[in-house]
């Protein structure tokens, strides 16, 4: 390691989120040196010429042997047999890390085929992201203001979870640990069900008789809702399908009260819609506004 303050980083793949953190990462002198591998040598290229990376690895193996921290940052398909690669050839890493969207099959992998460098792993999720994809998009700024999750084991390494904590503060984001099993309940509720509902309802409305004019006729509130559609397709078909359980259990919760709502309004039943639109209205409000005060700094 170069000396207390600046380390060693390696990224496994490198889209949107590995790049953004690699230069969050320089822009605040947190990283001496940053190296990456993806399966796709012209990302590494591109992420050259960017200024994102110091140089490319040949292997995983070689990266591992040449870094301080390493950072998994593939496609969710990608990730498990990644991980365990990564564990199994440590070098002198003082701690991997991630930024997959899911936990469980990440942390259930490890434990059953990795249990020696289990230690040394401190799973990741950062609460940022953007519409655009890929190395190019990088955003230095990306994850500042923002919270990154971290669900270690309870047998972490101590070292390992402090400096990746370390990591996520010099990249400008608010670090919280969490049960990983509560982890993907969360994010099935809160990131995963609303990309499935956006791309639902722009996929309903392209298929609809008369979707020149719905899409003519569009203003800003279908426009702030379906922005997400936007997002990579194959991306969230795999987030979906590795956080399969709790977005299914969120998707039937949504289910439920949407057709409450449909009964309301097919037996003309005013008060009771009203009286749900209220109480989402309040829920609502109270989220903005707690929202407010933690980016002013008074919560």
């Amino acid at each position: 390691m170069s000396d207390s303050r600046r380390y060693r980083i390696g990224f496994v793949g490198l889209g949107l989120i590995g790049g953004s953190l690699a230069l969050a990462l320089k822009k605040a002198g947190f990283a001496a040196s940053i190296t990456a591998w993806d399966i796709d040598s012209s990302v590494l290229g591109r992420a050259g010429d960017l200024g994102v990376i110091d140089s490319a690895a040949d292997s995983i193996a070689a990266l591992m042997q040449s870094v301080d921290i390493a950072v998994l940052a593939a496609p969710t398909q990608a990730c498990e047999s990644l991980i365990l690669e990564m564990l199994k050839s440590p070098g002198g890493t003082i701690c991997v890390t991630d930024v997959a969207s899911v936990k469980g099959d990440l942390y259930r992998a490890v434990a059953a085929s990795a249990p020696e460098a289990a230690a040394l792993y401190v799973p990741g999720h950062p609460i940022a992201g953007s519409e655009r994809s890929g190395v190019t998009a990088a955003d230095a700024g990306l994850f500042e203001g923002h919270r990154v999750i971290l669900t270690p084991d309870t047998n972490a390494d101590p070292q390992a979870l402090g400096l990746v904590q370390q990591l996520w503060t010099a990249a400008g984001a608010t670090v919280q640990c969490m049960d990983v099993d509560e982890h993907d309940r969360v994010l099935a509720a809160t990131s995963h069900l609303p990309h499935v509902l956006a791309y639902a309802l722009v996929d309903a409305l392209a298929k609809s008789p008369i979707r020149d004019d719905i899409f003519r006729f569009a203003a800003g509130g279908f426009r702030d809702f379906t922005r997400i559609a936007s997002s990579d397709p194959v991306m969230w078909r795999d987030i979906a399908l590795a956080n399969r359980d709790a977005l299914l259990a969120a998707m039937d919760d949504f289910c439920t009260h949407l057709d409450a709502l449909r009964t309301s309004i097919a037996d003309r039943d005013g008060v009771a819609l009203e009286r749900r639109f209220r109480s989402a209205k309040t829920a609502r409000d109270e989220f903005a506004r707690d929202l407010a005060m933690r980016d002013s700094g008074t919560i």
